[in-house]
C-alpha cells in the first residue's frame, strides 16, 4: 500500500484561492502558538487577591486576582507585550475566520463527497475546538468582560435540566464564580492546542491520501511551487496579524477592570464568531414548564438546543446528502455552487439563519444607532428567523437554475461579443464566439472562432 506522502515531489496540486483558506488557518495557528509562548511565561493563573500598584493609573490600588495582575504587568510593563497579546488575539480571529471559509468552500464546492468526508469531520473539529480555545483563552484575563461572559455560561449550565447545576459545581470547582482559571488554563494551554495539532495532522494526512479535489480545467502546481508559495503565505499572514496588533487595539482589559459577580460589562459584546449564540438567547421566548416538580426555563434550553442542532446538522451534512441523494461514487472533481441548486440553496438557508441570529447579537447597538424600539427589532430579527432561510433557500435556488439556463444558452449559441456584422443577404447578426475555446478568460473564455446565431461563420 503506498503511503499518503509517496511521491510527493513528483505530485502535482491544484491551484486556486479558494483552497488557500486552509493554509491560511494553520499559519495563524502558528502565529497563535508562537505569541502564546510568549504569554505564558508572564502570566499567572491564580484567583488569589492582590492589590495593583502598576504602571496603569485609574487601577492602582485597587484589588485583583493575580491573572489580571499579571496580564496588566504583562500589557504596560513588559516591553512588547501588548503587541503579543494583541498579535494573539487577532490571531485567534483570523484562525476562526479562514476556518469557517474553509468549511463554507468544502461545502458550496462539493468537496465533503466521498473519499473525503473525514476531511469535512476534521475541518468541522477544528473550527469547535478553536472555538472552544477562544473562550478558555477570553476567560484567563479575568477582567468585567471575561466575568460577564462566565456568567453568562454559568446560567446556561444551570438552566439545563436535571444536571445543569452538577455541571456548573464541577466547571467552576464550587459555587460561581470559583476557581474556574485552574480549570481553563490547562485546556487553553495544552490540551486543546494539541488537539487542534493533531486534527491539523490528520487533515494534512488526508488530504496527501485522497488528493484535494480540483475544479474542471483548473491549474495545478507543482510541490516546490505550493512550498515557496506556502512560505510566501506564511509571511504575509504573520504580517497582517503583526501590523493589525500594531494598530488596532482589541480587548482593553485595563478599560473594564477586575472581575466581579455584581458588576456586568456595558458596551461589550461577546466574540463575532460567538454572537449567535447570544443572538438566540435573546430571541427565544421566556417560556416555562413545570416537570417533575421543576421549573424549566425554555428561554435557555430552547436557543441551546437549536444551536446545537445546528451545528451538528452541519458536522453531519456528508452523511445527510449521500443518504437522501444515493451518491456512493468517489468524486474527485469539485462542482460550481449553480450545478447543485438544491445544496446550494440550503447552504444559504443555513447562512441565513446563523446571520439572523449573529445580527440578533447586536440588537441593543443597532437599536441605539438608529433610534428603533429594542422589542420591535427583536420581534423582527424572530420573524426574520422563521421566514428568512425559507426564502434564502428559495430564491437561491431559481438563481442557480437561471445561471444553468445561461451556461445553456452560451453552450448551444456561443459567448455574445456585442458586435455586429452584415451579412451578405443585407441582414444583421451579431458576433458569437465558440464556449469551447479556451481563450484568456478561462474556460468559458474567447477564441478566435466567430460564430453567428444559426451556426453560420461570420464573414
Amino acid at each position: 500500500m503506498q503511503r499518503p506522502w509517496g511521491n510527493l515531489r513528483a505530485r502535482v496540486f491544484p491551484d486556486h484561492w479558494s483552497l488557500l483558506f486552509g493554509q491560511i488557518a494553520f499559519y495563524s495557528f502558528v502565529m497563535l502558538v508562537v505569541s502564546g509562548v510568549v504569554l505564558t511565561v508572564y502570566y499567572e493563573p491564580s484567583v488569589s487577591q492582590v492589590v495593583y500598584d502598576g504602571t496603569y493609573a485609574p487601577l492602582r490600588g485597587l484589588p485583583m486576582s493575580r491573572a489580571l495582575d499579571s496580564t496588566l504587568r504583562l500589557t504596560f510593563d513588559v516591553r512588547g507585550g501588548l503587541l503579543v497579546r494583541q498579535v494573539h488575539h487577532w490571531s485567534t480571529l483570523l484562525m476562526v475566520a479562514a476556518i469557517t471559509l474553509h468549511l463554507l468552500r468544502l461545502f458550496f464546492s462539493s468537496g465533503f463527497r466521498r473519499p473525503r468526508r473525514l476531511n469535512w469531520l476534521v475541518v468541522f473539529g477544528l473550527l469547535v475546538i478553536t472555538l472552544g480555545a477562544s473562550l478558555t483563552g477570553t476567560s484567563l484575563p479575568d477582567d468585567v468582560a471575561s466575568g460577564t461572559s462566565l456568567a453568562v455560561l454559568d446560567g446556561v449550565l444551570q438552566a439545563t435540566p436535571f444536571v445543569g447545576s452538577a455541571l456548573s459545581y464541577v466547571l467552576f470547582g464550587g459555587e460561581f464564580p470559583g476557581d474556574v482559571i485552574s480549570r481553563f488554563y490547562p485546556l487553553h494551554v495544552i490540551v486543546l492546542p494539541v488537539v487542534l495539532l493533531l486534527l491539523f495532522a490528520a487533515g494534512a494526512v488526508l488530504a496527501l491520501k485522497h488528493e484535494t479535489a480540483r475544479f474542471a480545467n483548473g491549474q495545478t502546481k507543482t510541490a516546490k511551487v505550493a512550498a515557496v508559495k506556502g512560505v510566501g503565505l506564511f509571511a504575509f499572514v504573520a504580517s497582517v496579524a503583526i501590523v493589525m496588533g500594531a494598530t488596532a487595539t482589541i480587548n482593553p482589559v485595563w478599560l473594564y477592570g477586575p472581575a466581579d459577580p455584581a458588576a456586568v460589562s456595558a458596551g461589550v459584546g461577546p466574540a463575532w464568531y460567538l454572537a449567535f449564540l447570544d443572538g438566540s438567547l435573546r430571541l427565544a421566548p421566556g417560556w416555562e414548564v413545570v416537570w417533575w416538580g421543576k421549573t424549566i426555563s425554555l428561554a435557555v434550553l430552547l436557543p441551546v438546543a437549536v444551536c446545537t442542532l445546528f451545528l451538528a446538522l452541519v458536522a453531519g451534512w456528508p452523511f445527510i446528502e449521500e443518504r437522501l441523494t444515493g451518491d456512493k461514487k468517489d468524486h474527485h472533481l469539485l462542482e460550481r455552487p449553480r450545478d447543485n441548486p438544491i445544496r446550494t440553496g440550503i447552504g444559504v438557508a443555513g447562512m441565513t439563519f446563523y446571520s439572523v441570529l449573529w445580527a440578533a447579537a447586536g440588537a441593543d447597538t443597532i437599536a441605539v444607532q438608529f433610534h428603533l424600539s429594542m422589542n420591535t427589532l427583536l420581534h423582527a430579527f424572530q420573524v426574520l428567523l422563521v421566514v428568512g432561510p425559507p426564502a434564502a433557500l428559495f430564491l437561491t435556488r431559481r438563481i442557480c437554475l437561471g445561471l444553468q439556463q445561461s451556461d445553456a444558452d452560451i453552450a448551444q449559441h456561443g459567448i455574445e461579443t456585442g458586435r455586429i456584422v452584415r451579412r451578405p443577404d443585407g441582414g444583421y447578426v451579431e458576433i458569437h464566439r465558440a464556449s469551447h475555446e479556451v481563450g484568456s478568460f478561462g474556460a468559458l473564455g474567447v477564441g478566435d472562432a466567430r460564430v453567428v446565431p444559426d451556426g453560420g461563420r461570420a464573414r
